[in-house]
């Protein structure tokens, strides 16, 4: 198998010596070269970073790059073998080229377990999380351009349990398939909402909301998914997370 996973990267940080990985430097439109590969060569949107993510590597990957099948992890996120232990012990349970061609052989789409929001739905947690109105304006574009995806969509919506991160590894037939459906969606968005005005977060918008647009894609296409484990390499700070989540839900900050 011809297997690529990019790792998303905007500055030099340690990478898996396995070849099945590709550090891709994502938004490297004027930025210092870091000797990976850059998403800002043939047919690309890497000036669109602050907006768009890591989404300008998959885009930049949709348009440029050959391969049998591809996946995106991030320069300190992983699919792995378990997501605890010490940063060197994590490291070690971080997959390799043979656990991706073994899972890939068996499964349509390999993707991170789903996050609980328990207290939420996935609508009511993006509306106390973000830009209310852009969730609402996708929703309109999807009934107009893909109105088969509108169950989809609400079933997507209604749920408390969400694929989040923006990872996956799939063959490259479907991941094109995506990414035309995708994109399409988000250009459209992008001629209709305003984002001048949002800060530095929110101003991420076009990623937030794909990672939605992911889960609502798997619903529609009735594949085969593997949840795998995530492994993150630096400490999370879940009492702060949580903190800036209930104050978003209950004091609208």
């Amino acid at each position: 198998m011809n297997i690529k996973i990019l790792v998303a990267a905007h500055k030099k940080y340690w990478m898996p010596s396995d070849s099945v990985y590709v550090p891709l430097h994502v938004g490297a439109e004027g930025k210092a070269d870091l000797g990976y590969l850059k998403d800002n060569t043939g047919d690309n949107i890497s000036i669109k970073n602050p907006n768009f993510c890591e989404l300008t590597g998959l885009y930049w990957a949709w348009k440029n790059l050959n391969c049998e099948y591809i996946g995106l992890c991030h320069y300190r996120r992983y699919f792995a073998k378990g997501s605890s232990g010490s940063v060197e012990q994590k490291k070690a349970k971080i997959l390799k080229y043979a656990d991706y061609e073994r899972l890939l052989s068996e499964y349509d789409v390999i993707v991170p377990k789903k996050r609980n929001y328990y207290i939420e739905t996935v609508r009511s947690q993006y509306e106390h999380a973000h830009n209310k109105s852009d969730l609402e304006e996708t929703e309109k574009i999807i009934a107009k351009k893909y109105p088969e995806y509108s169950d989809a969509f609400n079933k997507v919506m209604n749920r408390k349990r969400l694929h989040i991160l923006n990872m996956f590894a799939m063959k490259k037939v479907l991941f094109d398939q995506y990414c035309s459906w995708l994109f399409d969606i988000l250009f459209e968005l992008e001629k209709r909402i305003d984002t001048s005005t949002y800060n530095q977060y929110e101003a991420r918008v076009y990623g937030f909301l794909s990672e939605r647009l992911f889960n609502v894609w798997l619903e529609e296409s009735k594949l085969k998914l593997f949840e795998n484990d995530v492994v993150f390499l630096e400490k999370i700070n879940w009492v702060d997370k949580g903190s800036k989540f209930l104050k978003r839900k209950f004091l609208g900050k």
